[in-house]
């Protein structure tokens, strides 16, 4: 077998959250997602219920699932470790809902996650993200300098806003992010700007941020190929969340159609993931 990206769409980025107060059924995003020809599904995995009724939603797609969860303490992971292993997910995102200022008072709680997802067989990565343990860049670099091989789910949006890189990116800062790249095992993918979380794609003007985060992801491929086995399953998931993520108008709703840029984005990101498996440019 070959490496393989899987690309996963975020049941998330499906909410429109429009004026005209329609929301799609999950039956009907499933249906969109799977005709699209994506992979697989990104959505919580804190409520048996949800977990039952998405299980349901999928039956004959084929679509693959990556778990989220935002525990708080050790046990916390445990719900999402039991419902992964009776509804298998490709993964499990942990975002790690605690905002500690000691790096020393961090690692019980990773260490204890990883134990976890250890003796349960499933893959456990923790997220980047703004809110988070892993808030500020600076804090998530010491935490990699104590647990080298802390598996990382990549969201660089997070980074890039928080540290509000002025452009062009400086190497120090390319430097750091690339120490980040060097443990992602998994991606989540939106493309920010200096100032804001999120940034329509589809506009000519945001173009040289657009590169910026395919270059990014393109480094971040070729590691992983490189590291990993030669059958393994790289995920990767289009997450262009609605507002206040997604930049609104004064009539409220988005300034793009934001299902057409996710697609625009898993192309995109297809194309990059054929093209690294040759030489690093």
């Amino acid at each position: 077998m070959m490496q393989r990206l899987d690309i996963f769409q975020s049941l998330w980025a499906m909410e429109r959250r429009h004026t005209d107060g329609h929301e799609r059924s999950l039956a009907e995003n499933i249906a969109m997602i799977a005709k699209a020809s994506f992979d697989g599904i990104s959505a919580h995995y804190t409520n048996r219920a949800d977990v039952v009724a998405l299980d349901d939603a999928i039956q004959g797609t084929g679509l693959r699932i990556e778990g989220v969860c935002f525990p708080r303490t050790v046990d916390d992971l445990r719900l999402p470790l039991e419902l992964a292993a009776e509804f298998p997910v490709s993964h499990i995102n942990l975002q790690p809902d605690v905002r500690l200022r000691r790096v020393e008072d961090c690692l019980p709680l990773l260490d204890g996650w990883m134990r976890l997802a250890e003796e349960a067989g499933i893959s456990v990565f923790i997220e980047t993200h703004r809110d988070r343990m892993t808030t500020d860049l600076f804090f998530t670099l010491d935490l990699l300098d104590r647990r080298p091989d802390l598996p990382l789910l990549a969201d660089l949006s997070h980074f890039l806003v928080g540290r509000e890189f002025a452009f062009p990116v400086a190497e120090e800062n390319h430097a750091m992010i690339r120490r980040i790249l060097d443990n992602a095992q998994a991606f989540h993918g939106r493309v920010a700007s200096r100032e804001q979380v999120q940034i329509e794609i589809s506009f000519p003007h945001h173009r040289p941020w657009l590169d910026l985060f395919l270059g990014w992801w393109d480094y971040g491929f070729r590691r992983w190929r490189a590291r990993s086995a030669e059958d393994a399953t790289l995920a990767f998931t289009c997450e262009l969340g609605p507002k206040p993520y997604a930049i609104t108008g004064r009539d409220g709703n988005d300034t793009t159609d934001r299902w057409a840029e996710a697609l625009l984005l898993r192309d995109l990101v297809r194309d990059l993931w054929e093209a690294s498996t040759g030489p690093q440019g």
